[in-house]
């Protein structure tokens, strides 16, 4: 007896596959930090090894979703800020929007995991050049690129698995102030106590 019409897979060539297709049913599945290669190649409508010869695992499937939302985040052609707050705060609220319409991605961004070079490197030399001029120290600006991004990503992924918190729920926008409020680092006026 034949599958019915609907579990049948049509004749002819294969669905094509490209990181928009990848991304998009990524973005569909819920959760992308427990999401299985099965399963993503089950919701593409292709077979695990054609998934595979696009990322060969999840560590390649994180990479090009990042690079996917580094290009949203830093969108080509667009002139930095002469003003370094207006800049950073433009960037955490488009790390805001791509990361939390990813659920899942911030949590895994904000557990030890290896990072995209290409893609990580792209983000962190927007943000330290911001740094840089603003008229900080390469040092600063390096520690102040990782105080910004560790603050941001641990946000978003707070924002991820909501606890009860209630109606004074932590709000991005006050967060967001207190921070760029705090940045650049300084360096410590005295020693560690």
């Amino acid at each position: 007896m034949a599958p019915p019409a609907e579990t049948r897979r049509p004749r002819g060539r294969p669905a094509q596959l490209s990181r928009d297709r990848i991304i998009g049913a990524v973005t569909s599945a819920g959760n992308v930090d427990t999401l299985s290669m099965r399963e993503l190649a089950h919701r593409l409508g292709v077979n695990h090894g054609a998934l595979y010869r696009w990322v060969k695992n999840r560590d390649e499937l994180f990479d090009l979703i990042s690079e996917a939302l580094v290009d949203r985040i830093l969108p080509p052609g667009e002139a930095a800020s002469s003003q370094w707050r207006p800049q950073l705060a433009r960037i955490a609220w488009r790390m805001h929007d791509q990361y939390l319409a990813l659920p899942g991605y911030a949590t895994h961004l904000s557990r030890p995991h290896p990072h995209n070079a290409h893609s990580a490197g792209r983000l962190k030399g927007a943000i330290v050049t911001t740094f840089l001029d603003a008229g900080v120290s390469a040092d600063l600006a390096e520690q102040s690129y990782y105080i910004f991004t560790t603050s941001v990503v641990s946000w978003l992924a707070i924002q991820e698995n909501p606890l009860s918190l209630g109606p004074d729920a932590p709000r991005f926008d006050v967060f967001l102030d207190v921070l760029l409020r705090g940045l650049p680092a300084r360096e410590p006026g005295a020693g560690r106590p």
